[in-house]
């Protein structure tokens, strides 16, 4: 494990597993958890952390996507399929997240001068070794038209599985990945797809708004063949970090950090009902 990023090598992995808290999971209490988290482990009194997370059937749109012209018809349309809607406090547009996109967070300190690039090379080191047994093909570059694309995209075969965001508070950084472990990549693409035909409507707008193709996106499963499923990429992420690390503690939030999320918790409704609050 010599030649992974030395982010990856702690003494010890805190590991929360909320991967399995159900459809009542709302994506909001997500990022509060990572921002509480985040303080946590950049203050040293939590360990560098592994939480892995599932949202049944929700969009997470980036803040510029809150400003489509017409984000009304476009988030009218999203709930018409079946999806909640949030705007997330981390970089980025729109992503898909369903029972079959596995989420993981790797909560870092950013001590001894590090940097936001290294946050997202961790995390591109960490997925390499995780599938490593399957293929060697993983590359990080951006898929320009997939959704949210940016340059720490994550394909084989110029087909995007995983993208990766990253939230910086206080002195510890939140690598937030999105892998699409089974069913139909290009389905969730389609989906977003239409989203931005619907909330654009072909307008010139300041910001560059991604053309999606559904066909340059698939999950792991289309890419590799496989039948893995998200309890199976839990496992596998379990077993690397005991790998690197040697020791796991499993030490749900509490006290200071309790209240944290439950501030932080508290700004993400209010910073949701500000970006979404021309909508009905």
């Amino acid at each position: 494990m010599s030649e992974t990023h030395r982010l990856l090598h702690p003494t010890s992995y805190r590991f929360i597993d909320q991967s399995n808290l159900g459809p009542t999971f709302n994506a909001l209490q997500s990022f509060a958890t990572d921002d509480a988290l985040s303080i946590s482990v950049g203050e040293g009194s939590s360990p560098t952390t592994a939480r892995l997370w599932v949202h049944h059937d929700t969009i997470v749109l980036g803040i510029p996507d809150a400003r489509l012209p017409y984000i009304q018809e476009g988030v009218d349309y999203l709930k018409s399929e079946g999806y909640k809607v949030i705007v997330r406090n981390s970089g980025g547009l729109a992503v898909v997240l369903d029972e079959g996109v596995l989420n993981l967070s790797l909560i870092f300190p950013n001590s001894d001068g590090v940097n936001i690039h290294e946050g997202y090379d961790a995390m591109v080191d960490f997925i390499h070794v995780l599938f490593e047994d399957l293929t060697k093909d993983i590359e990080a570059y951006e898929i320009t038209r997939s959704y949210c694309p940016g340059t720490y995209d994550l394909s084989i075969d110029g087909k995007k599985f995983a993208g990766i965001s990253q939230r910086r508070v206080k002195n510890g950084s939140a690598v937030q990945i999105y892998l699409d472990v089974t069913g139909s990549g290009s389905e969730r693409a389609q989906l977003l797809k239409t989203f931005y035909e619907v909330s654009r409507k072909g307008e010139e707008t300041r910001f560059t708004y991604p053309d999606i193709d559904p066909s340059v996106m698939a999950s792991l499963n289309e890419l590799l063949g496989t039948t893995l499923s998200v309890s199976d990429v839990r496992d596998r992420i379990l077993r690397k970090l005991y790998d690197l690390s040697g020791h796991i503690v499993t030490d749900p939030l509490e006290g200071t950090e309790i209240t944290n999320f439950e501030k932080r918790f508290e700004q993400m409704i209010k910073r949701n009902e500000k970006a979404l609050e021309n909508l009905k």
